[in-house]
């Protein structure tokens, strides 16, 4: 197929794609819903081994009178899809789940059909023990059922035929000697000496095509490939439930420009066509301009007998493995997932990963042989949850606004199906990342659909014994109590910014697992004891014990963790649960709080220390004491501007303060606002600047030498400029009112858009002297007050102009 077939088929999935997404959005779907009864069967290969890694590709030949003006269609996979139809790119999926909740895709496929013989096809894999640590699966397996007695000429039975892509293979993500945890995926290997090039095509010349058998072969019952709807109760391994969420965006990104090359006139790729002379070993290294998240698409001709290795990298590495600044190139190297592709001398033959990748570098490692190569072109299309930006801010310092542009990027590099901590590196949604990256949506995009699944997920993965997992879906259970806290304080986040009760109410069932399960853990001095699995609260280098525990196992952060999660869930319980419970849940918290104040305040440096023994002292217990008012009003800005400028308190009796990474600054940041110190918020964003002066385009896990450049829990810059720095917030559940209280610092004005379930909130400050000028927009039937220097301003819908003199 020719670049420019290529492109029209890619421009017309597209096309279809954000059709989907605008009906997706229209029809305001947000909640899973079974199909009552499923007559298509899941099938598979007949004789492959179901459940190692291997490219499969399925395919049905039907015939239709005329084209029809709608043809729906359900699709699932275990592990992954992509649909196609007459050869046109139609979607993929389906999007992560568990097997309690597998998800199918709805399709129109009617805008690719014709009047006569079609084509649907499909390409599925399984990745056996290379998948990625997000992945659930079972076996090799494939879903195709029509909405209606109209579609079912497509659906999936022993009629369609299916044959394994020998050509398509996986290979180990790393290059060895590259050490980093990583469970993303595995790199892949086209050979295309291998490959059926005709399987897309109606006439395809391919021996391998044999009758599709049905996917539980193991089975003497035929009905038994046949899905099962959840609430009939009976056993199948996928219980399938409709996405809620729309298809993910692609779109054609500008191309990467070539930064390194030993060979004049490589660097006119990927604008023209360029040749790699015979028997040539080559680098050719591109520069995207910022981290993506993408599919890349390489096109070549001739080459036969060569192979190209395709390298993405974050950022480039020196000879320790190390980053320095991420614009310099240098004679640093690209190390990192990489895949292979071997061309068969045919012309313009195009190589796609099944999956996308992430990168900034993104490196061609050419080697010809006895025939030169020519590179035709490189596209990347940039793929992800597709949010809109409703949310905006300006100021007088235009570098807030970079900042606020890395801090974006990461949250829409790190969303896709999930949340992720690490679009390169992990994909997983850990609910510690997860409660920022929420906020981010809410506050820059309005969007709660991918919130929405991230609660329900956490939901699905409480274990037996009453606590979640830390990070869902995952095929391999970890548990990390904190981020059980937080899942709950993620459910009080919804509450306060979205207009859906019910389903904050659906979720206090998990949410009361959960508290029960830290109360009895709860020891007669009100403080938590010793807590099994791994009780992860911040990075902390040379730490590995870190938050530090006495001989009791009592730790003054964890349980501070736990009466902020009490205090939210009693909001919750009075307003949509149980008002005895509330009351029970504030009781804890008061006890708690007196136990932590009491046992571990110390009285010499006006902090609290880690743990009742005094010998450790963190950010981390001092800004949730704060926040949670553990710590007394009068001390609260005391032991704030200790932490923030070593104000206020002796230092130098307090033997060491242990700092909060870019992730928990989040809490440490919300505890200087509530301390009455948000004008210092801006003195505190001294590490996303120097980010900004390193080239950073997202943000990182860490500071150098960091594992990954995109790091979703070091975004909230995104969420807070709006948050503190304008200062708007909902006052009550649903937003339905608003508080604003600017803290400006050292800014002169600010203009900010926070979208709101009714519109937008619309707001700009000009500082005059002590005094602001405000003008405010407030959507809907929405009032709410305006804070400035401790005066109320009330606010009635509509536009207002208030001068604070």
């Amino acid at each position: 197929m020719s670049p420019n077939a290529l492109r029209k088929n890619l421009r017309v999935w597209i096309c279809a794609t954000a059709l989907l997404v605008c009906v997706s959005a229209a029809s305001g779907q947000t909640s899973m819903q079974e199909r009552a009864e499923w007559h298509a069967s899941w099938i598979t290969h007949p004789t492959a081994p179901l459940r190692d890694a291997g490219v499969f590709h399925f395919r049905k030949v039907f015939r239709l009178d005329v084209k029809p003006a709608h043809f729906l269609v359900l699709v699932s996979a275990d592990n992954r899809f992509q649909l196609y139809v007459n050869g046109q790119r139609v979607g993929e999926g389906p999007a992560r789940g568990d097997f309690s909740h597998w998800r199918y895709e709805t399709f129109d496929l009617a805008p690719f059909l014709r009047s006569g013989e079609n084509l649907v096809t499909a390409a599925v894999w399984e990745l056996g023990i290379w998948a990625p640590l997000a992945q659930i699966s079972d076996r090799l397996a494939f879903l195709l059922e029509g909405d209606t007695a109209a579609e079912a000429i497509a659906n999936s039975d022993t009629q369609w035929q299916v044959e394994e892509e020998k050509g398509h293979t996986f290979r180990p993500p790393l290059p060895p000697g590259l050490w980093n945890y990583y469970v993303a995926g595995p790199g892949e290997r086209v050979d295309l000496s291998q490959c059926d090039l005709e399987w897309n095509q109606i006439d395809s010349s391919s021996k391998d095509w044999v009758a599709a058998g049905l996917a539980l072969r193991e089975s003497i019952f035929p009905q038994e490939s046949i899905p099962i709807p959840p609430s009939k109760g009976r056993a199948q391994r996928w219980l399938l439930v409709s996405d809620p969420l729309p298809q993910m965006e692609f779109r054609e990104n500008a191309p990467p420009q070539v930064v390194r090359t030993a060979i004049s006139g490589l660097g006119a790729f990927p604008q023209r066509p360029v040749t790699i002379p015979t028997n040539t070993e080559v680098n050719v290294l591109l520069d995207q301009g910022a981290v993506v998240a993408a599919y890349p698409q390489l096109v070549v001709s001739g080459g036969k007998g060569a192979s190209i290795e395709i390298v993405y990298a974050e950022a480039l590495y020196d000879k320790e493995q190390k980053r320095g600044k991420r614009d310099e190139v240098g004679n640093r190297s690209a190390l990192g997932l990489t895949d292979e592709f071997l061309p068969d001398g045919g012309r313009e033959r195009s190589f796609m990963p099944l999956w996308w990748r992430t990168w900034r570098y993104l490196e061609l490692r050419i080697k010809t042989a006895d025939e030169p190569l020519e590179l035709e072109t490189i596209h990347t299309f940039n793929t992800g949850y597709p949010f809109e930006e409703r949310g905006a801010f300006r100021s007088s310092d235009p570098e807030l606004g970079r900042i606020r542009e890395i801090c974006w990027r990461t949250a829409r590099v790190d969303a896709r199906e999930t949340y992720m901590d690490s679009a390169y590196w992990e994909q997983l949604q850990y609910f510690g990342d997860t409660r920022i990256q929420a906020l981010i949506s809410y506050s820059v995009s309005g969007d709660d659909r991918l919130a929405r699944q991230a609660l329900q997920a956490a939901h699905d993965s409480l274990l037996p014994e009453g606590i979640t997992q830390s990070r869902y879906p995952s095929s391999l259970v970890q548990i990390i109590p904190p981020f059980s806290l937080t899942y709950i304080s993620m459910v009080h986040d919804f509450w306060m910014y979205r207009q859906d009760p019910q389903f904050v109410t659906n979720l206090l069932p998990s949410t009361r697992e959960i508290l029960a399960w830290f109360l009895r853990h709860q020891r007669d001095d009100g403080m938590l004891g010793r807590l099994p699995y791994w009780n992860f609260v911040d990075w902390q280098n040379g730490a590995d014990d870190f938050p530090a525990t006495d001989k009791e196992g009592r730790s003054a952060t964890l349980t501070l963790q736990w009466i902020g999660a009490l205090r939210d869930a009693a909001e919750l319980e009075e307003r949509l649960g149980d008002a005895s419970l509330a009351a029970s849940y504030r009781r804890q918290a008061q006890t708690a709080s007196e136990s932590v104040y009491r046992l571990c305040w110390n009285a010499k440096s006006s902090l609290l220390a880690d743990t009742p023994d005094q010998k450790n002292f963190s950010e981390h217990a001092n800004a949730l004491g704060v926040l949670y008012d553990v710590v007394p009003g009068r001390d609260q800005a005391g032991v704030m501007r200790s932490l923030i400028r070593g104000e206020a308190s002796p230092m130098s009796l307090v033997p060491r303060v242990s700092r909060a990474s870019y992730y928990f600054q989040f809490y440490v940041v919300a505890a200087l606002e509530h301390a009455g110190l948000g004008d210092l918020y801006l003195d505190t964003l001294k590490p996303w600047r120097e980010m900004l002066a390193q080239g950073f385009t997202t943000t990182p896990e860490t500071p150098d030498p960091t594992r990954s450049d995109t790091h979703a829990w070091s975004s909230h810059p995104a969420y807070y400029l709006n948050a503190i720095v304008a200062g708007v917030r909902p006052a009550s559940s649903s937003f339905s009112t608003v508080r604003i209280q600017p803290h400006l610092g050292k800014l002169d004005w600010a203009e900010v858009v926070t979208p709101h379930p009714e519109g937008e909130i619309r707001a700009s400050f000009r500082r005059n002297g002590n005094s602001i000028e405000a003008t405010i927009e407030l959507p809907g039937k929405t009032t709410g007050v305006l804070i400035w220097e401790e005066k109320e301003f009330p606010l009635h819908p509509g536009k207002q102009r208030i001068g604070t003199k």
